[in-house]
């Protein structure tokens, strides 16, 4: 996902600066893993566009095998994150309406592919909860895991 953040403390729009990271749980957990000297792979759908190009780029310089994106659809997710200060508490919006994940077809991946050699296969419920399209993927996902022998993480 892109993750939008105003400067510091800043609220929303305070000031007409946002900065452009990405992230996401998932992404998260690749990339803290690839840190630590672990073999790491993520799976996802990237647009086939300069951002999606930039995401994967992201990935790749953490050290995260991108092997398995497929680049399809046309946006990517965004979520505008605004930190919290004092009393006032964190603010985050999501944008996933119709982003590439959202819209991956549960055969875009061939899953036995994916799940060879792994040990480990880690989902949140935050994929499949994005649509009806991303919760087929990730049962496919998951029944491929079982079938391999990997071990869920959630």
């Amino acid at each position: 996902m892109l993750r939008l953040s105003p400067p510091g403390f800043e609220r929303f729009f305070q000031s007409p600066v946002l900065a452009a990271t990405f992230g996401g749980g998932e992404a998260n957990v690749a990339i803290s893993l690839a840190q630590f000297g672990l073999r790491s792979a993520y799976v996802t759908a990237l647009p086939k566009h300069a951002v999606g190009d930039a995401a994967l780029r992201a990935l790749r310089s953490e050290g995260v095998d991108t092997s398995h994106i497929v680049r399809s659809g046309d946006r990517l997710g965004i979520y505008f994150a605004e930190t919290g200060a004092s009393q006032r508490p964190s603010t985050v919006i999501y944008d996933r309406a119709h982003s590439a994940i959202s819209e991956i077809a549960a055969d875009a991946l061939d899953w036995n592919a994916v799940m060879a050699g792994a040990a480990w296969f880690h989902v949140t419920g935050i994929t499949p909860a994005v649509s009806d399209r991303a919760a087929l993927a990730t049962k496919a996902a998951v029944r491929a895991a079982r079938q391999a022998g990997v071990m869920p993480v959630t």
